[in-house]
């Protein structure tokens, strides 16, 4: 019996991620503009709200810049390479990264607290979308030196690289 091996596309699980966090966020905004989530909605407070958004958002487009225009990932991918410097360095996933801090700050906007739901499914999505897709993949591409670029680097949480031992 022959196996068969894994190919990942080329856009990865992205399509099916971003597409279905953004049917899920613009459904929680039509809810909270109907009414419907009137008992999360704060009275006061609202530009906190609104400045954090503000900056989730940029951050995200700033993730976004980084992993795709800055580090070249399409031309990467067709090389071949594993990326682990520039914003790979500090999340292993910055594009669905920047999607989620995007999203978030939308969602922000509407300072409506049940509506926080929402970013804690998107990163239980895409964890689970990672480890039985791209990170399979990339552990059968790359080996070792992806083994260790996992302990290292945050799957989705962009923060300080971590040395494995």
């Amino acid at each position: 019996m022959k196996s068969k091996e894994f190919k990942m596309p080329v856009f990865g699980v992205g399509p099916i991620y971003v597409i279905t966090c953004l049917i899920l966020t613009i459904g929680g905004i039509c809810l909270h503009l109907k009414g419907y989530l009137y008992q999360g909605e704060l009275r006061e407070g609202k530009i906190i709200f609104i400045i954090i958004g503000t900056f989730l958002i940029l951050f995200g487009i700033y993730l976004w810049i980084q992993a795709v225009i800055v580090e070249k990932i399409d031309k990467k991918i067709k090389e071949k390479k594993l990326i682990t410097s520039g914003v790979y360095s500090f999340v292993r996933n910055p594009i669905y990264s920047a999607f989620i801090f995007i999203f978030t700050g939308v969602l922000l906007f509407t300072a409506n607290y049940i509506l926080l739901i929402l970013p804690f499914v998107f990163w239980v999505f895409l964890t689970i979308l990672m480890k039985n897709t791209e990170e399979k993949w990339l552990r059968n591409k790359f080996g070792k030196e992806y083994e260790i670029y996992l302990t290292e680097v945050n799957r989705v949480i962009p923060w300080f690289r971590r040395k494995s031992k």
